[in-house]
């Protein structure tokens, strides 16, 4: 399977805004792209999803108005902008992509990133 590589844990405070990265190695062209998460403990939770051209999007209702998806084809990468992080949006984020449509589902991704540990402390 082809590789996601997810940038490194990032520790940052309540208020602050990062952004997060994830690079296909076989490219994202054509692909839809998603971003999940996971608190300790839980299932995982929708975060964001793409389209294959990056003009459409849509995001979990937890996150509206505060995470926005990205993605730039010719590099073949898929980002994450988070601002004005709180304690709960403390989790590991997990990028993933499936050929075609986008969506929510989590079942109809099968390609997946190794994770990405966001802690947000006070």
């Amino acid at each position: 399977q082809v590789q996601l590589v997810e940038s490194g844990e990032r520790l940052v405070q309540t208020g602050d805004s990062l952004t997060l990265s994830c690079v296909r190695c076989g490219g994202i062209s054509g692909r839809g792209m998603a971003w999940f998460r996971q608190a300790p403990g839980q299932e995982r939770e929708f975060v964001a999803a793409i389209s294959t051209s990056g003009k459409d999007t849509e995001s979990g209702d937890s996150v509206k108005g505060r995470f926005t998806i990205s993605r730039d084809n010719a590099k073949a990468t898929l980002y994450l902008q988070m601002n004005n992080l709180k304690a709960e949006h403390s989790a590991i984020y997990y990028c993933a992509s499936r050929p075609g449509c986008y969506g929510p589902g989590e079942i109809d991704y099968g390609n997946w990133g190794q994770g990405t540990q966001v802690i947000v402390s006070s």
